[in-house]
């Protein structure tokens, strides 16, 4: 099936060619975060170990790791697992939350790389 749009003047053509582009771009915004938070791994800890979030956003998590060595961000709240390579990064997105605390390790250093995203 076609459609064929008939415009008259200049005016009409620009009007409709804007329509179109946003008609095509806008499924792209419903893919957008909300907000974008940032974690930062260094000396095999998460700063901040706790990063309040809300509840019922989805979220853009960034990860830095600082250090020289590799780290794994784990999550079995959030079902996410992820290697960040030394002096690295990663992107996440996670949500919609329900209120709720979230813990994450980081599986190469459980002892120390220990945190919780916080949706309230």
């Amino acid at each position: 099936m076609r459609t064929i749009i008939i415009c008259k003047n200049r005016n009409q053509k620009a009007t409709m060619k804007r329509i179109c582009l946003v008609s095509l771009l806008l499924p792209f915004a419903a893919l957008a975060a909300d907000a974008d938070y940032t974690l930062v791994i260094r000396e095999h800890r998460f700063q901040p170990t706790e990063l309040t979030v809300p509840s019922g956003k989805k979220i853009k998590l960034l990860i830095e790791n600082q250090d020289a060595t590799p780290e794994e961000f784990e999550s079995h709240a959030l079902n996410r697992e992820k290697v960040i390579g030394a002096h690295g990064s990663a992107t996440l997105y996670i949500g919609p939350l329900e209120s709720g605390r979230y813990p994450f390790i980081g599986e190469f250093h459980e002892a120390t790389a220990r945190g919780a995203i916080i949706a309230r």
